[in-house]
C-alpha cells in the first residue's frame, strides 16, 4: 500500500534516495497496476532471467514513467486498453523528442540507447502485466521489437548499452602522479590534524577557529583552517585514485572496504624472489552476485590504505559516537543497523545537511571529488569512478602484452596465465580477469589490423611472410576483413618485446632478451613503422662501434653481423640508409 518501497542491503555508496522505489509519481489510475508489476518483478524475474537487484527494480520503475505519463495524457486508466496503435504512437514520440535538459546537446533528439530504454521498458510491461489483473491485450509492437524501432538491430549494431571511456594515459598519468604525491605527504598532514586535535579547547567558541589557525601556523602550516580542511578531503581523493588505479575495483567495492581490509602471503611461484609476498585486499562485489571477494594489489596500494585506515579514524570515532547514543535513546531504531554498515569503512565523509552525520561517501559525490581533483591537476578530462577499472584492466593487459614492461614489477601476478593466477587466491574477483582478457584481446586486434594494410611494411621472418600472404587477396578466404583480423588475432600469440611483435607461443627466444638483432630474421618475428627508430638508432651506434680498435676480431665480428641484421629491418621498413 506504501507509495515508497525502500530496500534493504544496498551498496554503502548509495545515498538514501537511491534505495527506494518511489511510486508517488506515477499516474494515479496506473498505480497499482505498476506496484503488481514491481511486486512480480521483484519475485519472479522476467522470463528466461534471474531475479533483478534493487538497481534494476528501480531503473525499470524510472524507465515506465514515461510511457506511463503517457498514457494519462490520452486519458488511459488501465494497462487492458493499450492496443499496438497507442504503442507505435508513444514510439513516434519518443522519436520527435528532443531534449532541453542537456547541456552539451540541447534540442537533440534521444541516442539509440536512451531511446531502447524507454520502448523496451513497454515489452517489459507487456510481459509483466500478464500476470496481474490488468493485463496489455497484445504485443506492444507485433511483428517486431523494440531494437529495431530504436535503430539497435542489425549488423554492428548489438544492444549493448553505454561503453566506459578509456582514459588517456597521459591523462592517468598526471592524476596518478599528483594523487601519489599526495599520498607521500599524507602522514604529515595526519601528524597536524591529530595535535590540531590533541591541542587544548578554547574556552570562547567564537575564536577556535583562530586558536586553530595559530596552532597550525605554530606547526608550520601558513595556508589556514580552510586550506587545512580542504587538503585533507583532497588525500581521501588521492587515496582513491591510488587504490583504484592499482586494483580494478568498482566504486562501491572500494566503498565498502573497511579497516584491516588488507593481508599479505609469501610467494611460492617459480621464478619469485626471496622473501617476496603478495597483498591482497578484501571487501565486498554486488556486481555480479559475487559477495565477499579479493583483489591482488601492489605495496602501493597497501600504503594508501594504510594511510586511509587512520585518515578515517575520526569519523568511524564518530559513528560510534551515534551508535551509543542512538541505542541508549531507543535500542530498536533502525537507523542503528544502517549506522552500523558504515562504522569501519574506510572512504567516509560527513553529511552538512545532516548535522555532520558521518556516512560512507556516495558515487557522485565521489565523483564531484574526482573531477575536482583532475581540475587542480590541469586536466579537462571529466573524470569518473568508473574509468578506472578499464585503464587498469587495459594496462594489465598491456603489461601481459609485453609493451609496458616496467609494469612487471608492480603486477608480477598479471604476467601469469590467467588461470593459474586465479588459482593463487579462489577468493579473487573473477570478472576482473574476464575484462583484461577482453582488453588484451582489442589489442591483438589492434595490432593485427595494423599487420594487414598494405601499406603498412613489416620486417621479420613472420612479417615477411605477411606481406606475401596479404598479396594473395585473403580476405576471400572469410567473411570480411573484420573477421579475417579476428580469426587472425584469436589464433596468433601476441606480445611485444620491445623491439618487435613476437609471435612464438613459448619465452624461451634469446631474441626476446639477449640477442634483439635476432628478430631481425627469426620465423615468429614482426618488425614494423613503430620499431625503425630503434633499429635506426642501434644502427647508427653500432657503426660507431665498428670504428674501434680494441674490441677484437670476435667483437668485431658481431658488431657486423648485427649492424647486417639492422641494415636488412630498415630497408625492408622502407628507411633510406647511407650507402645502400
Amino acid at each position: 500500500g506504501d507509495d515508497q518501497w525502500h530496500f534493504q542491503g544496498q551498496p554503502t555508496n548509495k545515498l538514501s534516495s537511491e534505495g527506494a522505489a518511489d511510486f508517488g509519481n506515477i499516474p494515479a489510475a496506473l498505480r497499482d497496476s505498476m506496484k503488481a508489476m514491481v511486486y512480480r518483478y521483484i519475485c519472479r524475474g522476467r522470463e528466461g532471467r534471474k531475479r533483478p537487484s534493487h538497481r534494476s527494480v528501480i531503473k525499470l520503475l524510472a524507465d515506465a514513467r514515461p510511457f506511463l505519463r503517457y498514457l494519462d495524457k490520452l486519458a488511459i486508466g488501465r494497462l487492458a486498453d493499450v492496443t499496438p496503435q497507442v504503442c507505435a504512437q508513444y514510439a513516434d514520440a519518443c522519436r520527435r523528442h528532443r531534449q532541453s535538459s542537456n547541456a552539451s546537446r540541447p534540442g537533440a533528439p534521444l541516442k539509440s540507447s536512451s531511446l531502447g530504454h524507454r520502448l523496451g521498458v513497454v515489452e517489459a510491461l507487456y510481459e509483466l502485466s500478464q500476470y496481474s489483473d490488468d493485463p496489455m491485450p497484445s504485443h506492444p509492437w507485433p511483428g517486431t521489437s523494440f531494437t529495431h524501432l530504436a535503430g539497435l538491430s542489425g549488423a554492428g549494431t548489438g544492444y549493448r548499452g553505454g561503453k566506459t571511456a578509456l582514459m588517456p594515459d597521459e591523462v592517468f598519468t598526471a592524476l596518478f602522479q599528483q594523487a601519489w604525491a599526495v599520498v607521500a605527504q599524507g602522514d604529515r598532514l595526519l601528524d597536524l590534524r591529530d595535535a590540531c586535535a590533541q591541542a587544548a579547547p578554547c574556552s570562547n567558541p567564537a575564536s577556535v577557529g583562530g586558536a586553530r589557525n595559530h596552532h597550525l601556523r605554530s606547526m608550520g602550516w601558513a595556508r589556514g583552517t580552510a586550506a587545512f580542511g580542504i587538503a585533507l578531503l583532497e588525500l581521501r581523493t588521492a587515496c582513491y585514485v591510488v587504490l583504484a588505479s592499482l586494483s580494478g575495483c568498482r566504486n562501491h567495492e572500494l566503498a565498502f572496504v573497511q579497516s584491516g581490509a588488507c593481508y599479505s602471503t609469501p610467494v611460492d611461484a617459480e621464478g619469485a624472489q626471496q622473501g617476496e609476498v603478495y597483498w591482497w585486499m578484501r571487501s565486498q562485489s554486488t556486481k555480479t552476485g559475487e559477495g565477499h571477494t579479493e583483489w591482488m594489489v601492489p605495496s602501493a596500494a597497501v600504503r594508501a590504505l594504510r594511510l586511509l585506515e587512520r585518515w578515517a579514524q575520526p569519523y568511524q570515532a564518530a559513528i560510534a559516537s551515534e551508535i551509543a547514543a542512538r541505542t541508549e535513546a531507543d535500542p530498536f531504531d533502525p537507523e542503528i543497523s544502517e549506522a552500523r554498515r558504515h562504522a569501519r569503512a574506510l572512504f567516509l565523509a560527513a553529511a552538512p545537511l545532516k548535522r555532520n552525520q558521518a556516512r560512507t561517501l556516495s558515487g557522485q559525490m565521489c565523483n564531484i571529488a574526482l573531477r575536482a581533483f583532475a581540475r587542480r591537476c590541469g586536466l579537462s578530462w571529466k573524470l569518473a569512478s568508473h574509468q578506472f577499472r578499464r585503464k587498469f584492466a587495459n594496462y594489465a593487459a598491456r603489461s601481459q602484452f609485453g609493451d609496458l614492461r616496467y609494469l612487471r614489477e608492480h603486477f608480477k601476478h598479471w604476467s601469469l596465465d590467467m588461470t593459474l593466477g586465479y588459482a593463487l587466491n579462489e577468493s579473487q574477483e573473477v570478472a576482473l580477469y574476464g575484462e583484461i582478457e577482453q582488453e588484451l584481446r582489442g589489442l591483438k586486434i589492434e595490432v593485427v589490423d595494423g599487420w594487414l594494410k598494405t601499406s603498412e611494411p613489416l620486417a621479420g621472418g613472420y612479417g615477411r611472410r605477411l606481406v606475401a600472404w596479404r598479396a594473395t587477396a585473403p580476405v576471400t578466404l572469410f567473411k570480411s576483413h573484420a573477421q579475417m583480423v579476428r580469426c587472425l588475432a584469436d589464433s596468433t600469440a601476441i606480445r611485444s618485446n620491445g623491439h618487435a611483435w613476437c609471435t612464438a607461443d613459448d619465452h624461451q627466444c634469446v631474441g626476446n632478451d639477449l640477442e634483439p638483432t635476432r628478430c631481425s630474421d627469426c620465423d615468429h618475428a614482426v618488425i614494423g613503422s613503430g620499431h625503425a627508430p630503434l633499429y635506426r638508432g642501434l644502427y647508427e651506434h653500432l657503426q660507431e662501434v665498428a670504428g674501434r680498435d680494441d674490441i677484437g676480431p670476435g667483437g668485431l665480428a658481431i658488431v657486423q653481423r648485427d649492424r647486417e641484421r639492422c641494415r636488412r629491418v630498415l630497408v625492408a621498413l622502407g628507411e633510406e640508409l647511407e650507402g645502400t
